[in-house]
């Protein structure tokens, strides 16, 4: 199980130049994890393409339902004291600071590619590409 953030997500689902490493992401790993917070913060990335129009409605609403599936089972509350104490310790926002409290909860890694939170959290959190080589 790894935590996925709210961009891998995107990557995923939605393609991009980032796409096909999230793809092996997912095949590397499949069990995927989130705090209840990736729900808003993706509905924001699809709010973005939609007014950029990129996508329409239905495919949105279509790329939403399968993230819910993705994440079935797996989307967790965090602590919010733990939170706050990541945020006092970096420059990462509290939205960031979720997804790393929620890696040190379930004891997993953060695959992200956010290079700020990569740069604040090296023990918790790894890039897509190195945890698709092997470097976790």
């Amino acid at each position: 199980m790894i935590v996925a953030d709210v961009n891998l997500v995107a990557y995923l689902l939605l393609g991009g130049s980032e796409s096909a490493v999230a793809q092996q992401v997912f095949q590397r790993d499949p069990a995927w994890a989130a705090p209840l917070l990736w729900r808003s913060e993706f509905r924001s990335v699809l709010a973005a393409h939609i007014r950029q129009r990129d996508l329409d409605v239905r495919d949105a609403w279509h790329a939403h339902r399968l993230a819910e599936a993705l994440f079935s089972d797996q989307e967790y509350p965090v602590l919010g004291e733990r939170v706050l104490t990541l945020v006092s310790n970096s420059n990462a926002s509290a939205y960031d600071c979720e997804y790393v409290a929620l890696a040190e909860q379930l004891d997993v890694t953060l695959v992200t590619a956010d290079r700020k939170l990569l740069r604040a959290f090296p023990d918790r959190t790894v890039s897509p590409r190195d945890f698709v080589g092997g470097r976790v």
